[in-house]
């Protein structure tokens, strides 16, 4: 493949030029092959599909975080010298646990796991909305490369869709002592984080030549997704790489297992991870093996999360919400309505429920989580798992930003899921967590399941909806009533998602706020 010349390195655009001599049959005359060029080098265009849209996978945005190089912030990517051909996935990063519903299309795991997939219909010029995806999976499982996670069907919708690889558990999200001295800026604990935002950096860089525009981008994810969104929107490093922001289902606000921690106590647990290897020093840390750190660590992933550190995080990201000195972009988010689903469940394990969770305030607790018969005990004990596992961390997320003058679009995404041969039973009580995502990419068919015209709809909604607060930063979708901002007056409407979408009014606030009154965080603290 030809190397180019500086004359003809044209950033942000693509072009033609002569690739290889490639032999038609009978004929072996040559022919010119169309291919894109981004900082590093060519990437050749892809055949698009009978919709137009194209995608390119696998593209390096850094360089391997490999040796010496494991625990440090992500370098740019090297330059290649020969066209790449972008047609397959990049290996996803390293894993401790994957979820059963992730569906991988990558050869395999490895530290050299930097890449990003772009799908678009755009060429250099068009100046399409980019959409930023930021998978989930609790920062230490997941892969931009799930079936799920597919861009084409948004892409159809007139948007640039790139998803993301970064790494995760204890490759992107130990800190150590000896690695906070090692850093120019005295932190430790983001790489997973620095690893987001060098990707938005190559996107700010390179988007224009697929078609996308570099100055409206929107960041969205789910679960540990939603998490980096909320804490893309805390960090300066990330100040104006993206105009827009989707949350779905999750937020750090001080709740649950994925709070982000200050540096001391992130510190504490990376010396401890290196104690149980028998790994007193850095040195002997970079020295084990991915198979040694993974065992060390798998009894509790979720101890790598994102760390305060004064650099990515200059404070705790409720703290810089409640100053209002997050990034200043519409958001839309919501979370989904049975996040963590339970089967039947009576007044009386509704009552111990309560009590076991709430042992100091259950007296309290129980004037807000209230049933009077069995269904309705049900739906409380998913209500108070869900609203524990991500519901209030997300409320207050909306809450917060909307408080600010900031617009702000909430939902609660109900559809349930039908099973392998038939619609939902009847008493299916709404959407499970990270039911929504194939909702939102128009994947419904990565999953065997008995999908109807009754799920399609909604999907096409959410594709409808999604994009369009993508391009304008206003939900609008046909099918859906007319979105407004959300209110902390008490007079907010929310959408509830499903098949017959309807606006309503907050119906447990007073759930939010006695559990927002237990997080025990000075909202303007540090």
């Amino acid at each position: 493949m030809n190397r180019f010349s500086g004359s003809m390195r044209m950033h942000g655009t693509a072009m033609w030029c002569t690739a290889a001599c490639l032999a038609i049959a009978g004929f072996g005359s040559p022919v010119a092959a169309q291919v894109i060029r981004v900082e590093q080098g060519a990437i050749a265009v892809r055949s698009p599909d009978a919709d137009g849209v194209a995608s390119y996978l696998g593209i390096p945005y850094a360089a391997p975080p490999v040796g010496e190089w494991r625990w440090r912030p992500p370098r740019p990517p090297q330059p290649w010298n020969d066209t790449l051909s972008a047609d397959r996935f990049g290996d996803r990063c390293i894993q401790t646990t994957p979820f059963p519903d992730m569906l991988f299309q990558s050869p395999g795991e490895s530290e050299d796991c930097l890449t990003l997939s772009i799908w678009t219909k755009g060429v250099a010029g068009d100046a399409l909305p980019v959409m930023f995806w930021i998978h989930g999976g609790g920062y230490f499982s997941g892969a931009s490369d799930e079936e799920r996670h597919d861009g084409e069907a948004l892409a159809r919708h007139g948007v640039v869709v790139v998803a993301i690889n970064y790494r995760l558990g204890v490759f992107g999200f130990l800190a150590h002592p000896e690695l906070t001295t090692e850093s120019a800026f005295g932190a430790s604990g983001n790489y997973g984080l620095l690893d987001q935002i060098a990707a938005l950096r190559w996107v700010r860089d390179n988007i224009a030549a697929f078609g996308g525009e570099p100055t409206n981008v929107t960041i969205f994810g789910e679960s540990a997704g939603s998490y980096s969104v909320s804490a893309l929107m805390a960090s300066p490093l990330a100040t104006d790489l993206f105009q827009k922001a989707i949350g779905q289902s999750g937020a750090h606000m001080g709740w649950g297992d994925l709070h982000d921690r200050p540096l001391a106590a992130a510190e504490r647990i990376g010396s401890e991870c290196g104690a149980q290897m028998g790994a007193g020093t850095v040195a002997e840390l970079r020295a084990a093996t991915p198979t040694q750190l993974v065992a060390a660590t798998r009894a509790a992933p979720r101890r790598f999360t994102p760390t305060v550190d004064g650099y990515v995080l200059p404070r705790s990201i409720r703290a810089t919400f409640a100053r209002r000195e997050q990034a200043q972009v519409p958001l839309l988010a919501g979370w989904n309505s049975a996040e963590i689903p339970l089967p039947s469940v009576s007044l009386g394990q509704l009552d111990t429920l309560l009590a076991l969770t709430f042992p100091e305030e259950y007296a309290a607790a129980a004037r807000v989580y209230t049933a009077t018969n069995a269904r309705e005990a049900r739906l409380t004990a998913i209500a108070v798992r869900s609203d524990l596992f991500i519901g209030a961390n997300t409320w207050k997320w909306i809450e917060l930003h909307a408080q600010a003058g900031l617009p702000t679009y909430r939902y609660l995404f109900d559809q349930p899921l039908p099973g392998p041969d038939g619609p939902p039973p009847p008493d299916t009580p709404g959407g499970r967590h990270a039911a929504d995502i194939e909702f939102v990419f128009g994947t419904l068919d990565s999953k065997p399941l008995a999908w109807s015209e009754t799920e399609r709809s909604v999907s096409d909604m959410m594709l409808d909806a999604w994009t369009s607060f993508a391009a304008t930063g206003t939900p609008v979708a046909s099918g859906l009533p007319t979105w407004p901002r959300w209110r902390t007056d008490g007079t907010g409407q929310l959408m509830r998602i499903r098949a017959s979408p309807t606006l309503e009014s907050e119906g447990h606030r007073d759930r939010y706020l006695f559990l927002d009154a237990r997080v025990g965080r000075d909202d303007g603290g540090s």
